[in-house]
């Protein structure tokens, strides 16, 4: 078991998010951003820049959070699809450099219309997900799915939709506990409900090769927008039945990567005299040193 993190969440550039890693006393980043741009996205220059900083520091990328049929991206849109595929044929080359066989993956922009998902849209999707993931095989390369604004994270159901249809040993699941706090469950009987965090995980949970952390208390839903609102906190204090689900992972034997993905907004500081780069960054030191104590008391309940 080991932890890492999207440490664009605590800084802009590469060498204080290596800072932020070795603070807390780990190896891996989860790669999103560095200064502004996708790691996939970087000039050929920036990316030997990131790769010779992480060389000298020792600390590795883990997982690529790559923006590969991610929520901006249409399940109807050839464009769409072939933007990912080109997002993921540059992405590859930077990971097999970086020793790195994980890339974060979705499975298209969830539509709120759900009459829009006939069995040829959802023949598309599943096509359209083979054959990102057959590149990924191709290459020694794992796609984690997310549980997001997406296909799959529509519900547990949907989740297990795409499993039976994606064939491959490389396309797998990444758990996302704080996602189902702010999404729609779309499972027949459900609608109009929010996602339970702990029913979808129990749900899937034989399949979760990777962990997203993340917890908040969801607040409204917006009608027009591809995100609802919701309070993001520090992890076991919000509805991502976060304490739960570790507790059961640990119990069951999981050894994967816990990554933190904090989300939250530092506007309970106002009267810090730190400036917001000071907050975000101490927020993500916060955030991973709570979750590792959230560990460190679970193993003792449960040895």
């Amino acid at each position: 078991m080991y932890y890492t993190g999207f440490t664009d969440e605590a800084a802009r550039g590469i060498e204080a998010q290596i800072k932020a890693t070795r603070e807390l006393g780990w190896d891996y980043i989860e790669s999103r951003n560095i200064d502004g741009e996708n790691i996939h996205d970087l000039t050929e220059e920036a990316f030997e820049q990131v790769y010779e900083s992480l060389k000298e520091s020792g600390v590795r990328i883990n997982c690529f959070g790559s923006t590969v049929a991610n929520w901006t991206r249409d399940p109807r849109s050839e464009e769409d699809f072939q933007k990912s595929v080109e997002e993921l044929n540059r992405a590859i080359p930077r990971m097999q450099k970086l020793g790195c066989t994980m890339i974060r993956g979705m499975s298209f922009t969830r539509l709120r219309d759900q009459s829009l998902y006939t069995p040829e849209l959802e023949t598309l999707i599943f096509k359209n997900i083979q054959t990102l993931v057959d590149i990924c095989e191709e290459n020694g390369i794992d796609f984690m799915h997310e549980n997001c604004a997406n296909y799959g994270g529509m519900s547990s159901d949907h989740t297990l939709k795409l499993i039976d249809a994606i064939d491959s040993p490389r396309f797998k699941i990444l758990f996302d506990t704080g996602n189902p706090v702010n999404s729609i469950d779309y499972r027949k009987g459900y609608e109009n409900q929010m996602q339970n965090a702990f029913q979808f995980y129990s749900a899937i949970k034989e399949h979760i090769a990777y962990v997203h952390i993340k917890d908040g208390h969801f607040t409204s839903i917006r009608e027009n927008e591809i995100f609802n609102l919701s309070d993001w906190c520090f992890p076991g204090e919000g509805e991502g039945k976060v304490r739960e689900i570790v507790t059961d992972l640990l119990k069951n034997g999981y050894d994967g990567g816990f990554s933190m993905e904090p989300h939250m907004a530092v506007v309970y500081h106002e009267n810090s005299s730190e400036s917001a780069e000071e907050l975000k960054y101490n927020n993500y030191i916060e955030y991973g040193k709570r979750f590792m104590t959230m560990v460190d008391n679970i193993r003792e309940e449960i040895r």
